[in-house]
């Protein structure tokens, strides 16, 4: 009996159809879902506009009544909100968003923040972190920082030509980043309670604080508001039970200037009703 002829052997050769039996196939599906997952989040602004708070109800269904009637009591307090891009890097870029966005509506607040981020620049490279790259890092954060003080950026629209300028928005993510990190380990005595048995805050910093893309947890948002002085109020959006969002103030009973909504793995920036400002 003949064998299969050449043209069959081909066609059904498993690598060129797409399967290599020298690949791990699960890798290469968490890699293709990644990629996936990766261009949804750059086809979305780092900053987006503000919209109408309300267009979350169209995001779930009908039926969903646990969703439904939280964001219901969401919009009595609250209506607009703004997107961030879902990198990773959401909830230290919209938390820095919206206090520049304060900052420009108040002359002695800035003042007080560039004076303490003067400051911390002496305290990272006291704590080993490499003089050349914080100089650099502190250099491009103060630079936009002052450019609130000089009124270059002094409205909504040049914030956000500001912040969707990838490389400058992403020194100010990492120097927010770097401040909390150098927060946490001079104060690694207390936040230690918070890390898994065995693991230092050096390494929990540098492998999950400082690099950009890496998620934002509790400990992050203590340590952040801690060491710049500025509470957030943060409301979650989740399946708890009840018909009210869970709110958080960090640090405990602050006066807020910032207001994010955050969904599991994701942050964004809520705007005050009028009337509760």
């Amino acid at each position: 009996m003949e064998g299969p002829s050449n043209a069959e052997s081909s066609s059904k050769d498993p690598v060129k159809d797409g399967w290599n039996p020298d690949i791990n196939q699960d890798e290469a599906i968490i890699a293709q879902q990644r990629q996936i997952e990766k261009d949804i989040a750059d086809s979305i602004k780092l900053v987006g506009d503000k919209m109408d708070l309300s267009f979350l109800l169209s995001e779930y269904p009908d039926e969903d009544d646990v969703y439904k009637n939280k964001i219901k009591s969401l919009l009595k307090k609250y209506h607009l909100l703004r997107r961030t891009r879902p990198d990773g890097n959401c909830f230290f870029r919209g938390f820095t968003f919206a206090y520049f966005e304060y900052l420009i509506t108040d002359a002695q607040e800035l003042d007080r923040f560039i004076d303490v981020s003067n400051k911390i620049k002496d305290d990272l490279i006291a704590l080993g972190f490499p003089s050349f790259t914080i100089e650099d890092i502190h250099e491009n954060f103060m630079n936009a920082l002052n450019s609130l003080k000089t009124k270059e950026v002094s409205n909504e629209e040049q914030l956000l030509n500001l912040f969707n300028e990838q490389g400058t928005s992403d020194y100010l993510v990492v120097f927010m980043r770097l401040l909390t990190s150098g927060y946490l380990q001079k104060n690694q005595e207390f936040y230690s309670s918070f890390l898994d048995s065995g693991l230092t805050m050096k390494n929990f910093c540098s492998h999950e604080v400082e690099p950009l893309n890496k998620e934002s947890d509790h400990i992050h948002i203590i340590a952040l508001t801690s060491a710049i002085g500025v509470g957030v109020c943060i409301n979650y959006l989740d399946r708890a039970q009840g018909d009210q969002v869970t709110v958080h103030y960090f640090p405990d009973n602050c006066d807020p200037k910032i207001y994010l909504l955050y969904r599991p793995g994701h942050y964004d920036i809520l705007y005050l009703r009028k009337d509760d400002v």
